[in-house]
């Protein structure tokens, strides 16, 4: 079949767009021209956790159903101005440019190659030994649900709020929520990533009927998995607003924290799923409520060590 093309001149810049009407999720007819309109209109917002940060795409060339692939390295038939970050892979024992979203036609770009989903690294390119962020990845085991997950982000709230630490909660977009701890310091990954495994041990140790801080995936069912393994130099957690390849299309959503305390005593069959339209809606009426990570100031000194932290 032959593919339609059209040209779209974003920002000064032409770009071909390619089989816009393409659906790419089957369950709700959700096409390829309705995620890039979705990504153009999201951009100020999304662009923003984005910029300067090496980003690992998902590409689905047709659909949430079909086959997909992760890439790290930019395309090679990347167009002159795309941006990129030079960073070592241990598994090629060399260097890897990722992609840089510093701009929207590199958006509408790489929405056109599939990219369904955008994982950014924790660090900006100019430091990537440097966290901007803690994270903590909450996912849910057989089971359980989002709601289970809204239950620990309010055990880790109040564990950082005692330790003088502010946090900011979004969902996955899939089954989980994220929660990052904003730093913007001289931080580094060996400090985030203990730190945040002796809380999840702590609160493993506080709450056994309820969370789990091990690997093993056969300990994860009824409870919820706190992976602070996400911090590290070499890996990429999806990024606030972009969209999910699930079922029906979602968006990792940042949300409010009375939200989190409403979905942790919901009865309700489906909690905190956002499709495009209402993410655009939220960013409209709120703002980016995930703003503050940017650039908010905390420090991870010795004092404010999750073990000293009351149950």
């Amino acid at each position: 079949m032959k593919k339609s093309e059209s040209t779209l001149t974003v920002e000064g810049k032409e770009l071909r767009v390619t089989n816009l009407e393409k659906v790419y999720y089957l369950a709700t007819g959700f096409t390829k021209g309705q995620m890039l309109d979705y990504y153009i209109q999201i951009a100020p917002s999304f662009l923003a956790h984005l910029k300067d940060r090496p980003i690992s795409l998902k590409r689905y060339p047709d659909g949430v159903s079909g086959f997909f692939f992760y890439e790290k390295q930019c395309p090679a038939h990347r167009p002159a101005w795309m941006k990129t970050a030079s960073v070592y892979s241990e598994t090629r024992k060399g260097k890897m440019d990722y992609c840089v979203f510093n701009e929207l036609p590199a958006l509408v770009w790489a929405a056109n190659l599939a990219v369904i989903e955008f994982h950014a690294s924790l660090s900006r390119r100019e430091k990537l030994d440097q966290p901007d962020f803690l994270a903590f990845d909450l996912d849910p085991g057989d089971g359980v649900s989002i709601i289970a997950c809204c239950r620990v982000a309010l055990l880790i709230e109040k564990k950082l709020r005692i330790l003088n630490l502010k946090c900011f909660a979004k969902t996955s977009g899939s089954k989980g929520l994220q929660l990052y701890v904003p730093l913007n310091s001289k931080a580094t990954y060996d400090q985030t990533k203990s730190f945040a495994h002796a809380l999840a041990i702590q609160l493993e140790q506080q709450h056994p009927d309820l969370v789990v801080s091990r690997m093993s995936k056969a300990l994860r069912k009824g409870k919820v998995f706190i992976d602070w393994s996400q911090n590290d130099e070499h890996k990429t957690t999806v990024c606030a607003y972009s969209l999910r390849a699930k079922e029906r299309p979602s968006v990792s959503t940042p949300l409010k924290w009375e939200e989190v305390e409403a979905g942790a005593t919901s009865r309700a069959k489906e909690v905190l799923f956002f499709a495009p339209a209402d993410v655009l809606k939220r960013v409209q009426r709120f703002g980016d409520l995930f703003e503050p990570i940017l650039k908010m100031k905390q420090s991870l000194a010795r004092k404010k060590n999750p073990e000293l932290a009351p149950a």
